[in-house]
């Protein structure tokens, strides 16, 4: 492993570890066995090691959390019986990676402070709900159409980013897939 390997995964290892702001130089430099001065060399600064490192937490988060969502192969199951069981696959999958997902929390609180990560943001919310809606429509991305991107894909998305927040605030009393199903219903109730 070269250097600038190093340091991404150096990076990797101190924000999942300590997070953005706490992360330094030296421990950076120190967990990747090199000199403070190669992060200058390679990545120009200690944000941009740490943007890039996070996108790559980011990209290993996101497959991980596909592999959840895809629904399991069991043909007993109904729709609303799939949909619960990925809910139960995604909690699990959030309570072995917490700190992947506190990762793409703290993407979301560096974009609000650093505008240039805004745009990666914003791209990553997108795809986010054409992913999920094309796993909800059993469809491929490209056969989403823009208006369930927009409704589907969004509310899955917000569902997801809301029930995983609770979770891993109050992991005691973590929702199941079946209390996510049951909270749906009651609220379709209420919209009619």
């Amino acid at each position: 492993m070269g250097n600038r390997e190093a340091l991404l995964a150096g990076a990797r290892t101190c924000l999942l570890e300590k997070g953005f702001d706490r992360t330094t130089v030296r421990d950076i430099a120190t967990a990747a066995g090199v000199s403070m001065a190669a992060i200058g060399y390679h990545f120009g600064s200690r944000e941009n090691l740490l943007f890039q490192a996070l996108f790559s937490i980011l990209d290993e988060w996101g497959d991980l959390a596909g592999r959840a969502l895809v629904p399991a192969e069991t043909p007993d199951l109904n729709p609303a019986g799939a949909y619960e069981r990925m809910w139960d696959d995604l909690l699990a999958q959030a309570r072995a990676y917490p700190r992947m997902w506190l990762a793409s929390l703290e993407l979301f609180m560096q974009a609000q402070r650093q505008p240039d990560l805004l745009p990666h943001l914003m791209e990553g919310i997108r795809q986010g709900r054409s992913g999920m809606a094309a796993i909800l429509e059993s469809v491929p991305e490209a056969d989403v159409s823009a208006r369930s991107v927009r409704t589907l894909g969004m509310v899955q998305v917000a569902l997801m980013s809301g029930v995983v927040i609770q979770m891993l605030s109050d992991p005691e009393n973590a929702p199941t897939g079946a209390d996510v199903v049951e909270g749906l219903r009651a609220l379709a109730k209420i919209t009619g």
